[in-house]
């Protein structure tokens, strides 16, 4: 039986960009590993070296995971609704009746 190679395809900070990362591959069929620092997890931090948390993926899946987080980052994954709607409903400096 051979084992697989993981290897990382991402670092983010915290724990909730980690799974919101993990949840999109997994999504699209990719296994997904977070590795972050003992001490840093124990301790509860998201910030700075410590904070960081590693996305590894079978080497085999490297290049789909690659692609998908690109396609992530460039904001392909935003639908036309959600577009622009970021202040909706958010009227700063003008009073309200």
């Amino acid at each position: 039986m051979s084992q697989e190679n993981w290897e990382k395809v991402d670092v983010v900070n915290g724990d909730i960009q980690a799974e919101l990362i993990r949840g999109l591959l997994e999504s699209q069929g990719i296994s997904v590993l977070l590795s972050q620092e003992g001490a840093g997890r124990a301790l509860g931090l998201n910030i700075g070296l410590m904070g960081e948390t590693q996305v590894l993926v079978p080497s085999s899946q490297k290049e789909a995971a690659l692609q998908i987080l690109k396609e992530y980052y460039s904001g392909d994954y935003i639908s036309e609704e959600e577009e622009g709607t970021e202040n909706e409903g958010l009227d700063y400096g003008k009073e309200t009746e």
